[in-house]
């Protein structure tokens, strides 16, 4: 007689690229509470820059997703892709290596795990695809107004992996809002992040555009949470399909996070700066998909008000500096350019070798 067994306690040996960043090293923390074996694969660009200790015991494969080999998928079942070049900023920067590293890097790295019978592979896309959008929320099959290189790397890649979907192949498309929390690699470079860290360390919540634009926003935990649903969800559910990764209610415009800071933090001031003007990336979105279709598995618990305070306790007990703010441990464009000036990363990006 065979007996069913719950995805949820079915051990998994899942390969998490990217593991040592800002969500990784967080999906990581969670998927080792949920039992599962996890490989880490990361360049190891950050690292020295930890806000706390990630404390994670695993096999660890410190190598560029540029290279990534057979050998370093065999005995796994399922890959979470969260490696590449991390935002908008680093893309302008970089615009021909992030797409080496966020697209065409995704598809060897797809192709190498259908050639090993990897089925199912969860890909870190964005809600950044959609560029510039209406007064109306986009869905998953809104037209897609991709502007930086990083939002084009992103859709590009979604485009190639859905092609080479099929009943061996299973891939899905997190597209997740921006980040915010507290994580052991801590970004200030997120719009929640920078804001809370402008009114700890100055005093000023610090707003660079008119503060009309819309961002949708998740928490880390929340962030990681949406990877493990698509862990544990049955294929048929969300096989080659994109999702919407956040909920309805976290949807704002910048100045109402703004808002959100100086009611938890009254001592501070909203300073708008304007350098960047209105900011033409825009765009509220409708996260119903994710919501119903797999609401037995994604259970969001944060909202933006509870994270300002988590990120305010955390800098005060770490006593983030004004100089850490701004410089390159948790401003992930300072970093890549710091290595670059000390000749650590070539032009490519590839680390140079020690002579």
């Amino acid at each position: 007689m065979n007996c069913y067994i719950p995805p949820s306690l079915i051990i998994m040996n899942i390969l998490v690229t990217g593991n040592k960043g800002y969500i990784g090293t967080v999906l990581t923390k969670i998927l080792l509470k949920k039992n599962h074996k996890v490989t880490g694969l990361d360049v190891g660009y950050y690292d020295g820059c930890q806000f706390s200790d990630p404390d994670l015991d695993i096999k660890q494969i410190k190598k560029d997703i540029r290279e990534v080999s057979e050998e370093d998928l065999k005995g796994i079942d399922v890959i979470m892709h969260l490696a590449g070049l991390s935002n908008d900023h680093i893309s302008i920067f970089k615009p021909e290596i992030t797409y080496d590293i966020n697209f065409k890097a995704t598809v060897r790295l797809a192709k190498l795990a259908k050639g090993l019978g990897i089925k199912k592979f969860i890909f870190a896309s964005s809600c950044s695809v959609y560029g510039i959008s209406g007064d109306e929320p986009v869905q998953e099959d809104s037209p897609l107004n991709p502007i930086t290189p990083y939002a084009i790397s992103k859709i590009k890649a979604e485009e190639a992996l859905s092609k080479i979907a099929n009943k061996d192949f299973s891939p899905v498309f997190l597209r997740p809002s921006t980040a915010y929390g507290v994580s052991p690699m801590l970004r200030c470079d997120l719009v929640v992040n920078n804001l809370t860290g402008w009114a700890y360390t100055t005093g000023k919540i610090k707003i660079m555009s008119d503060g009309t634009p819309w961002r949708p926003a998740i928490h880390v935990e929340d962030f990681s949470e949406g990877f493990l649903a698509c862990l544990e969800a049955p294929i048929e559910l969300i096989h080659n399909q994109a999702f919407n990764l956040g909920v309805n209610k976290e949807n704002y415009q910048i100045k109402n996070i703004g808002n959100a800071i100086k009611k938890n933090m009254p001592h501070c001031e909203i300073e708008y700066t304007g350098e960047h003007g209105s900011d033409s990336r825009t765009y509220k979105v409708n996260f119903d998909k994710i919501n119903t279709k797999l609401k037995d598995y994604f259970r969001p618990t944060w909202i933006l008000e509870d994270g300002v305070k988590q990120l305010y306790e955390a800098f005060k007990y770490n006593n983030l500096t004004y100089e850490e703010f701004i410089g390159e441990k948790y401003i992930r464009l300072n970093r890549i350019k710091n290595l670059i000036n000390k000749n650590k990363l070539d032009q490519n990006l590839f680390w140079v070798e020690e002579k």
